[in-house]
């Protein structure tokens, strides 16, 4: 059985996550400690509570200290299923964090999938459905795996109340060969906004133009239906043959301009850095490198929750990551996974 020390490295969330979906791949069993020690209110919160339900459901798998605010959990999986499966956070939770949790899983069972999941879709500290839809996926579908997301229900952090479908067909692993970066990046921006006035949008709108010299058709306003008030600036980089999403999201008392403003600024940041992936999208590619055997990528410096979930990987997997500078392009770093000697 693994010991896992949830408090070391990144020590969020995804250390958790990471060793759910890989002990139902593998079969291992895990205990976790300190589970988010270093977080503002430790432990696991509804979001990470419903990742271990989800898994435990999935999995077949024996739990304890399964419940809200606990910092440790023991975690045996037994038998993995494939099937439909609906999971509510019953809160604004991050409804992507909890799939990103069962997909691995439910990527290697012998049919198909589907997953529902209720709860929030555009949460501060998370992917947002768009950036798992347009940015993630596609590469899944260049490795083998088939992943197809549907947006029911748009749930703004704090209401919640979204919901999104993804179905789940079993890979046939192959490993992703490094992506291409073009010369020409194509830029399109849109922005949400949930029973917040037009006026928002439009100023976050103008600095997109502005700031990135985009024409009046290539900035999308779509007022949408949500449980509570929300807004989102999404702009969307095409990259060669690597689709790129960034986004912010408003906050009360934060200037529109602001809100599209740290949008622009994490652009201007991966159009200068020439690479075709991103820090959070580099992130996310660990697991399905990892389960494909090999692969790399060139990205920006890899974060410390990257660097993290690469050791949690590597607890369960017969693999190793080697993550190195580019000797002659300084910030330029190359990730690659390979067979662990």
């Amino acid at each position: 059985m693994l010991t896992i020390d949830g408090a070391e490295g990144e020590g969020g969330g995804q250390v958790l996550r990471t060793a759910l979906g890989l002990s139902l791949v593998t079969g291992k069993p895990f205990l976790i400690e300190r589970i988010r020690a270093r977080r503002s209110k430790p432990g696991l919160q509804r979001q990470h509570l419903t990742a271990v339900l989800a898994a435990a459901e999935v999995g077949g798998a024996r739990t304890e200290g399964a419940e809200l605010g606990s910092q440790r959990l023991f975690f045996r999986p037994s038998r993995l299923r494939a099937g439909q499966y609906r999971f509510a956070i019953g809160t604004a939770g991050s409804t992507t964090l909890v799939l990103q949790t069962v997909l691995p899983a439910l990527l290697m069972a012998e049919g198909p999938s589907t997953v529902v999941i209720e709860g929030g879709t555009h949460n501060p500290m998370a992917p947002p459905f768009e950036f798992v839809e347009q940015a993630f996926a596609p590469l899944l579908h260049r490795m083998g795996a088939g992943l197809q997301l549907t947006l029911r229900r748009h749930g703004f952090y704090p209401a919640g109340g979204g919901e999104i479908v993804a179905a789940i067909a079993p890979a046939a692993w192959q490993p992703l060969e490094p992506p291409e970066r073009s010369e020409r990046p194509q830029l399109r921006g849109r922005i949400l906004l949930s029973d917040i006035p037009h006026h928002v949008a439009e100023r976050e709108a103008s600095v997109l133009r502005r700031e990135l010299g985009l024409g009046a058709d290539e900035v999308q306003v779509q007022p949408v239906r949500a449980a509570g008030p929300g807004n989102v600036v999404m702009l969307r980089l095409q990259l060669g043959t690597v689709t790129e999403v960034v986004t912010a999201l408003g906050e009360r008392g934060v200037a529109a301009e602001d809100v599209a403003g740290r949008v622009v600024a994490e652009a201007r940041a991966l159009l200068a850095a020439d690479v075709p992936i991103g820090e959070h999208l580099a992130d996310q590619l660990l697991i399905p490198l990892a389960l494909a055997g090999s692969g790399s990528f060139t990205t920006v410096a890899p974060s410390q929750h990257t660097r993290t979930n690469a050791q949690v990987i590597e607890q369960f997997l017969p693999v190793r990551f080697a993550l190195q500078e580019h000797s002659g392009r300084p910030g330029v770093w190359c990730i690659t996974v390979m067979a662990a000697r």
